[in-house]
């Protein structure tokens, strides 16, 4: 283990998250409002930690994949431990434990919330809270790599383990030229929705609030009812924009690029628009009401599938006063998510389709052993090892969601509220059913569920191996015996 890249790349993000901070300093200021000392005060212990922890630099910089599992988790932890701290200081959510949920679940682009009325909150903490959405949709790793000149190819770890999906490939040779061009097409696509927001009657502030919840897919909201008090107009543009950013980013390098038939052969692309297709029209049928228009019915249908598939959480009515099957149909797409290398959580489209197609070709091996057919994905030969991958994923998946209801079931809650609080965040989606639906929040949990959740968001986007990797024995057994033998040859 090279523990001072750990420290090095640990305080580089430390270092950014303080640079983040002043964005909600500056809304404080620009509002005269007194909790932009909370932010001060913590943006220059961020700034001094991260001094102290990239003050040296190994002499050899280059890390390997366990590097980047134990960096991208502890990141992720310290980047949330150090983020929640103004909430707490400004007494906002004067609790550590339900700040640190907050926090949590706006760096994973959960969603979920502990907040009886949000509306109650100061700007500059809401912009905060919604901030770290899009800080955490593309994932500040991948922002460190666009930004810090880092020596190695093994930079690739980094952005493997923290960017979602079965498989994550460089778009151009260099892996800090990959990273900044996924930030540019980021970028773009955010200022492009605030501006089509602006045009809708959103100010500025709610525009740009609004457009961090979309294209981090977070989905948390400056109102308690979400975003339906607002026009038909803005809930097709989030719509719109919240099924653009569960697109895996290739596409768009594909059409930046204008090699439009790679961009139109992609296999994923063309599951996830049909999955989103079919659920809007099985949930519209399902949900008519002879007394609105069509258009109305179809408005909040696709918006509330665009929210659930995408995992970003937004709503436009209380989805859980809908008939069984509509509901159903919801708690499906919790799972099967978005696309890979999009901000989107869950499974991603890409794992359940390669899942089925194994099953088809198992099915096909059964009736003729002797045959030997290979699982084709996105026009190319699936190999062995991205099969034993997924279905490595898929039951560590297994484990821990099971694990994680266990512990929540403590709370006595019903089955549907138990069951779906952790399906909504492991998934990064944040409303539930029941108790922890769209018109309510998760504070009336236990402090251990609380816990168990804020494990359960940090595993689910950060596709649970590096998460797990933290709690794995031997891998600190290693990292102890490399640093004896370090000391013995020095």
């Amino acid at each position: 283990m090279n523990v001072k890249s750990v420290k090095y790349i640990l305080g580089w993000i430390l270092k950014i998250e303080a640079a983040l901070m002043s964005l909600p300093l500056a809304t404080a200021l620009i509002y005269r409002e007194r909790e932009g000392f909370a932010f001060a005060a913590v943006m220059a212990l961020c700034a001094a930690c991260g001094f102290l922890l990239s003050g040296w630099r190994a002499k050899q910089p280059s890390f390997y994949a366990r590097e980047g599992f134990v960096i991208t988790a502890l990141g992720w932890a310290v980047m949330s431990v150090f983020g929640c701290l103004p909430f707490v200081i400004t007494g906002e959510i004067p609790r550590f434990i339900d700040a640190l949920f907050e926090t949590v679940s706006g760096f994973t682009t959960t969603g979920a919330s502990i907040m009886p009325s949000v509306e109650e909150m100061s700007r500059c903490s809401m912009f905060w809270r919604c901030f770290t959405h899009w800080v955490g949709g593309m994932g500040v790793l991948v922002f460190l790599l666009a930004v810090l000149p880092m020596v190695g190819g093994s930079n690739m770890h980094l952005m493997k383990a923290e960017s979602p999906g079965p498989s994550v490939g460089k778009l151009v040779p260099k892996v800090r030229q990959t990273a900044g061009l996924l930030y540019m097409l980021y970028i773009v696509m955010t200022i492009a929705q605030v501006i089509l927001l602006l045009f809708g009657g959103m100010t500025l502030y709610q525009a740009v609030c609004t457009a961090f919840g979309t294209a981090g897919t977070g989905g948390f909201g400056f109102r308690n009812d979400s975003i339906a008090s607002f026009s038909p107009y803005i809930q097709w543009i989030v719509t719109i924009f919240m099924i653009l950013f569960g697109v895996n980013f290739n596409v768009y390098y594909f059409v930046l690029m204008r090699r439009f038939r790679d961009a139109l052969c992609c296999e994923e692309m063309r599951w996830y628009l049909s999955i989103i297709a079919a659920a809007v029209l099985m949930i519209c049928a399902n949900i008519y009401d002879m007394s609105l228009t069509l258009e109305h019915n179809l408005r909040n249908a696709a918006f509330q599938v665009a929210s659930i598939i995408t995992t970003t959480g937004y709503a436009t009515v209380d989805f859980d006063l809908w008939p069984t099957f509509s509901k159903l149909i919801l708690v499906v797409l919790m799972f099967v998510g978005a696309c890979a290398g999009s901000t989107g959580g869950g499974m991603k489209v890409s794992r359940i389709v390669m899942g089925v197609k194994s099953v088809g070709n198992y099915m096909r091996r059964c009736l003729h052993p002797r045959s030997v057919r290979r699982i084709k994905f996105e026009g190319k030969d699936v190999d062995d090892g991205t099969l034993h991958a997924i279905c490595m994923y898929f039951i560590a998946v297994f484990m821990i969601f099971v694990s994680i209801v266990l512990v929540v079931s403590l709370d006595n809650m019903d089955l549907v509220s138990t069951f779906t609080a952790v399906a909504a965040t492991f998934n990064n989606i944040g409303p539930g059913l029941g108790m922890v639906g769209p018109t309510c929040n998760f504070s009336g949990l236990s402090d251990l569920s609380k816990a168990a959740l804020i494990f359960g968001m940090l595993a689910g986007r950060l596709e649970v191996f590096p998460m797990l990797m933290l709690f794995y024995p031997p891998l600190w057994r290693e990292a102890a015996a490399v640093r004896r033998a370090r000391r013995i040859d020095g």
